[in-house]
């Protein structure tokens, strides 16, 4: 189960409670495990010895835990690299991120295929969530594709 997944699970759950001391019950009893879990991840995290968590940072869950209770080691530039390796974007180039706004400023290098953008933002979701929107530029030399038919549409002789 994703994080965004187990979000909007938690949300159902919280939405079925009408009564609004029911509603307020369920906020704090989401809250307090939250901050159960948050104390003993840091626990975890600060007994590892330095570096024991590098490959664990590429599962988006754990990128995700770690980024909720703000525990993650790496800063949000690096954090954004690994979101684009996960979705094999290898032919996108990151032109900018803008940290007041969230913004990320992406663009596609060279033609074919490549990671969908809502893959891109999924996994920025888990690895960076400072990044609230994405931007992609296109290159202007970029022209349009030439679509090639398998054969003439109609009797060309």
């Amino acid at each position: 189960m994703t994080a965004e997944e187990t979000g909007a699970r938690v949300q159902r759950a919280l939405d079925r409670l009408t009564d609004d001391t029911a509603r307020e019950a369920g906020e704090e009893l989401v809250r307090a495990l939250l901050a159960l879990h948050g104390d003993g991840l840091d626990r975890l995290v600060r007994a590892l010895p330095q570096g024991a968590l590098g490959r664990a940072l590429d599962d988006p869950a754990v990128a995700g835990l770690l980024t909720l209770h703000d525990l993650h080691p790496e800063p949000v530039g690096t954090r954004i690299g690994r979101a684009l390796d996960a979705t094999g974007a290898g032919r996108v180039e990151r032109t900018g991120f803008d940290p007041a706004t969230g913004t990320l400023t992406l663009r596609r290098e060279g033609r074919g295929c490549g990671a969908r953008p809502e893959d891109v933002e999924n996994a920025l979701a888990c690895h960076a969530p400072e990044v609230t929107a994405v931007v992609w530029e296109r290159e202007e030399s970029e022209r349009p594709l030439l679509q090639i038919g398998s054969r003439p549409p109609a009797e060309a002789r």
